[in-house]
């Protein structure tokens, strides 16, 4: 069956919204990392539980959009569909991080000028796959599966839960989903309670694979289960307070402290396990008040996936800047953080309507 006969259907605008939202939040994640010392006193403490968040909202749509849709669509029509809606942005921003590598010396990666073109450009085109590299390609020194653009991480390991899902779970009954789901969130408590947090996945080790793993599968397909089993009830203003919900937990300044890091590792177990599914049904039963309020969540969930693709790049140049300029305070940032933040909305509706949308339906033309 040609792709072309596959109905779409209806958007969710308000999960749409929220994408956006903790995009941003994502931003202002990175923008506050180089002024901390470490994850005890980032200001946007709980920042990387956004990764989870998109985690749980993909696994939400990949049950709405593709669940009832398989007796009319194959594995490789499926994988043809991810791949013009992925890989196009994914290709943009490992090109914006090559385009800017060189320009990023600082103290804390010396060694960058002494990197040979033909290795970054080797380390290019394997980002263009979305495929890890190996710690011999680190070319940066941070131990990133994607030295050109460090987002990346997740992307493969959303690669990895859409396999997952076309190949087998996508069949599971309810009751096996369950379990899994059940399994995997034992599996998330353990990890976060025994670390910390649930912190990492970005460097190809066994051990940050593993944590890489763990906070995929449980958000993915707890999505995927919500996504069955959820039956949404019409909530007025669900998009304004949801939208508040999203911000007080990922700007939560840090639990326990050094000396209690198993209370943090809990609050990100609630977060993961009970808030953001929460969140997610709210959001799905939410109903859009104004045109106002719809232009907005359009906005934002045009922008969230570009955004996050794009911002890295320019994320560099501001580490190198503060890394140049020892004891500089948040009073003297904020106007270049702001400028980021700013230039990286306005870069990412660019890429949107220049790039992304344009490429997005030439490949579904030639490919569909």
């Amino acid at each position: 069956m040609n792709n072309t006969e596959l109905v779409t259907k209806p958007h969710y605008p308000i999960l749409d919204g929220l994408r956006g939202v903790a995009a941003i939040i994502v931003v202002t994640f990175h923008l506050a990392e180089p002024l901390a010392t470490g994850h005890l006193d980032n200001l946007v403490n709980h920042g990387y539980l956004a990764v989870d968040f998109f985690f749980l909202l993909s696994g939400f749509v990949m049950g709405y959009a593709y669940g009832d849709r398989w007796n009319k669509m194959t594995l490789g029509s499926f994988f043809k569909r991810r791949i013009v809606r992925l890989q196009p942005m994914v290709v943009l921003g490992m090109t914006l991080g090559a385009i800017g590598f060189y320009f990023t010396d600082s103290t804390l990666w010396p060694l960058i000028h002494t990197v040979p073109i033909w290795k970054m450009l080797l380390v290019l085109v394997i980002g263009y796959t979305i495929l890890p590299v190996p710690l011999s390609l680190d070319i940066r020194g941070w131990q990133e599966m994607h030295p050109l653009n460090s987002v990346g991480w997740s992307l493969f390991f959303e690669y990895i839960a859409n396999i997952l899902y076309a190949i087998g779970i996508r069949k599971f009954s309810n009751t096996a989903l369950s379990i899994l789901v059940g399994i995997a969130a034992i599996a998330l408590v353990h990890m976060a309670i025994t670390n910390g947090d649930v912190s990492g996945g970005w460097t190809l080790n066994m051990e940050q694979v593993r944590i890489g793993l763990t906070r995929t599968i449980y958000p993915f397909f707890a999505g995927l289960l919500l996504s069955r089993i959820a039956k949404p009830i019409r909530i007025k203003n669900a998009f304004l307070w949801c939208s508040l919900l999203v911000a007080i937990v990922l700007y939560m300044p840090r639990i326990g402290g050094a000396e209690h890091l198993w209370m943090n590792g809990i609050y990100d177990s609630i977060c993961i396990i009970v808030i953001f599914p929460l969140i997610v049904y709210l959001g799905a039963s939410g109903v859009i008040q104004s045109q106002r309020e719809n232009r907005i969540c359009k906005f934002l969930g045009d922008i969230s996936y570009p955004l996050y693709l794009v911002h890295y790049p320019l994320v560099y140049f501001y580490v190198a800047w503060i890394s140049n300029h020892k004891g500089i305070t948040i009073v003297q940032v904020w106007p270049y953080a702001l400028l980021i933040l700013t230039g990286s909305i306005i870069l990412a509706y660019a890429a949107l309507k220049w790039y992304d949308e344009p490429i997005r339906r030439w490949l579904h033309k030639k490919l569909t």
